[in-house]
């Protein structure tokens, strides 16, 4: 075994691990800083594999960016975890068994691709181009369509969560920008002229007076 395929391991088992915490985390707030370790080991892979575009973009656009929004909207959100965590055990085989169709689904679809015997051999043009530019080459070219899908989706799911923000809570306090701005001074403040009026003193002031 070298040394490539020893990190590949490595990667692969740190990676699998990450995953699995993130659902079986306590804290929403656990959970994602797991899912940035996974993106991490993945991103080690993909350099393992020499595709360092997909490593850097996974990096900055998913470590940097969405993971960013995920704990920005889970903060905003104010989950209850332990509410959420309700009935997580009860509903673990069937959500066991649902995982394991679906790797044995993506299994099945992803594991001819990687036989790379049957993978055409590029020109020597091609290779001169770089992975980067043959990787942009591909996608606006002949994967162009499921990259706009890929955009609208992800631009659903940004609305839905701002709408998720935006619902009213009993607690929350706010101020009308409306109302700020079309308040004038005579309705925060009101001069009143009042007479001095002086008190009379106690009695036992009095007779103490008297008395001197």
């Amino acid at each position: 075994m070298d040394i490539q395929t020893a990190l590949f391991y490595v990667f692969s088992a740190v990676l699998l691990f990450a995953a699995f915490r993130v659902i079986t985390a306590r804290t929403p707030v656990y959970a994602a800083l797991y899912l940035v370790l996974a993106f991490f080991n993945a991103s080690c892979v993909w350099m393992l594999l020499r595709a360092e575009f997909l490593a850097i973009a996974l990096v900055l656009v998913y470590v940097g960016a969405v993971m960013v929004l995920f704990l920005f909207v889970v903060m905003m959100l104010d989950l209850n975890s332990e509410a959420l965590r309700e009935g997580f055990w009860k509903h673990f085989p069937l959500a066991a068994l649902v995982g394991v169709v679906i790797i044995l689904e993506m299994a099945l679809v992803l594991i001819p691709g990687f036989d790379v015997r049957s993978a055409p051999l590029p020109d020597a043009a091609e290779l001169q181009l770089g992975n980067t530019k043959l990787l942009g080459i591909e996608i606006y070219t002949r994967y162009l369509y499921p990259l706009q899908i890929a955009a609208v989706l992800l631009l659903v799911a940004i609305i839905a969560a701002i709408a998720l923000t935006l619902r009213r809570r009993k607690d929350s306090k706010y101020v009308d920008p409306a109302e700020q701005v079309r308040v004038k001074k005579a309705d925060r403040v009101r001069i009143v002229k009042m007479k001095a009026e002086v008190e009379a003193p106690p009695p036992a002031a009095e007779a103490a007076g008297e008395s001197k």
